[in-house]
């Protein structure tokens, strides 16, 4: 027969255990110094201070670019860390997505930030429009203009959610059975400015 002391460091070892797993089920992204695991036009996307960095100061951004993973995801909690800089800035990070052949664009869910789409899940190339947003006056009172700001993007089956800066922006159920619900993230800097889109801390952990 076990004791009762045994079998409260039995449950404190499973609690343990169970604390690891969870741990190690979270997939970093960009190491901070390389673009492995990425691929796309890297002439438009560099790497400073830990950061990735798409687009210019220096001159308009001609047209949509994106930098995506080599790897596909479907179910998935991603957390990352963006802050843009410029005039008329805009971006956003792709997740459910795919690359459109011999094009520079994508099709897929896309996590928007910058002007009116702060915190709002747009689709791009597909429906080209925003599917669900916040009341923007109250999101744009959590958001640091010029300076680091943090989404959280849940998907799962048909329910995606949206976190940006710890308020929830978007809570959307797809009902369309034809829209893909895997593929590839993939980080974007949007034609116009000039402006700089600032990618770090990008991290990802799936879901059962």
């Amino acid at each position: 027969m076990i004791s009762l002391k045994t079998l409260s460091s039995l449950l404190i070892m499973l609690g343990l255990l169970a604390g690891c797993s969870t741990e190690s089920s979270e997939i970093v992204l960009f190491d901070g110094k390389s673009f492995e695991g990425w691929e796309g036009p890297l002439e438009s996307f560099r790497i400073e201070d830990g950061s990735i960095v798409a687009g210019t100061l220096s001159a308009p951004i001609p047209k949509n670019q994106f930098l995506s993973t080599k790897e596909i995801f479907d179910d998935f909690e991603l957390r990352f860390k963006f802050k843009m800089i410029g005039e008329r800035v805009n971006a956003g990070v792709q997740f459910r997505t795919k690359r459109i052949p011999d094009h520079h664009e994508v099709i897929g869910y896309q996590a928007d930030m910058g002007g009116k789409y702060w915190g709002a899940l747009y689709d791009e190339q597909r429906r080209k429009t925003v599917l669900a947003g916040p009341d923007l006056e109250k999101v744009m009172k959590v958001v640091n203009k010029q300076d680091w700001n943090e989404y959280v993007v849940r998907a799962k089956g048909d329910h995606i959610q949206l976190w940006l800066n710890g308020i929830k922006t978007v809570d959307y159920t797809e009902e369309d059975p034809s829209v893909e619900r895997s593929g590839i993230i993939a980080l974007q800097v949007h034609s116009g400015g000039p402006m700089e889109a600032w990618y770090r801390d990008i991290r990802l952990t799936r879901l059962d």
